[in-house]
């Protein structure tokens, strides 16, 4: 059965002496897996088109259930060539990958988080520099996925609250948790901001002008809070800050 859809490529891993097994987040499939026959091959047909975020109108052949159908075509429709050819650039967008291959499951249909990629990546593209595109990124990700933390109010009675229990995922009132376990103080800054950019369209966000700290005390709640949910450090994360 032959399947065509938009996809864009997550990674790649080599195959025997030249083939590859190529990741990618599809417009219509979600995430899959793909066979590619000989791309590491000097007069490979695919070319350039499975470079890591590379977007492409792709084909690929098999059964419907089948672990790893063969690609059988890759046109490349954006390269974001210039989102590899800076390290840091690709280190931060690659660490937006890592999170998606977490959060999102193989094959799951959910059509949201093919453009929100899609999106951020020409966002960053125009601008890695804004660490605005990344958070929002992680955040609306987490909402789709169905893990996006509690921040605005006590996740059991819904009182006002500004202790955020990591192992809960939420704020709670002292009412409503006696056990203080790993607790972080939030803002009223930082619970305002939060409930106001989840409300925006990620092409407007160069429009939001937030506080430096406000952005690191989030940015740091929301790091936390993916890698208490996933078990997992961000190796990318780990190789910027290192």
């Amino acid at each position: 059965m032959l399947q065509r859809t938009e996809g864009i490529v997550l990674r790649s891993n080599p195959y025997g002496e030249a083939d590859l097994i190529v990741t990618y987040l599809t417009r219509d499939h979600g995430i899959i897996k793909v066979f590619a026959k000989s791309p590491r091959k000097v007069k490979s047909r695919f070319g350039s088109s499975l470079e890591p975020l590379t977007c492409a109108q792709i084909a690929y052949w098999g059964k419907e259930d089948a672990a790893l159908p063969r690609l059988t075509q890759a046109d490349i429709t954006h390269a974001y060539s210039s989102l590899r050819e800076s390290l840091n650039c690709f280190l931060k967008v690659s660490e937006l990958v890592e999170m998606t291959l977490h959060f999102v499951p193989e094959r799951d249909r959910n059509r949201n988080v093919f453009p929100l990629l899609l999106q951020t990546l020409s966002l960053m593209e125009a601008g890695c520099a804004d660490p605005l595109i990344p958070l929002f990124y992680k955040l609306k990700l987490l909402e789709i996925a169905g893990f996006l933390p509690g921040l605005q109010s006590c996740g059991r009675c819904g009182a006002e609250g500004d202790a955020f229990h990591l192992s809960h995922g939420t704020v709670l009132c002292g009412k409503c948790c006696s056990d203080e376990g790993l607790v972080s103080r939030l803002s009223p800054g930082v619970r305002t901001f939060f409930s106001s950019l989840l409300k925006w369209e990620v092409t407007k966000l160069n429009r939001l002008k937030p506080a430096e700290g406000v952005m690191r005390e989030l940015s740091a709640i929301i790091d936390e809070h993916a890698q208490y949910v996933t078990e997992k450090n961000l190796r990318t994360k780990t190789f910027r800050t290192g």
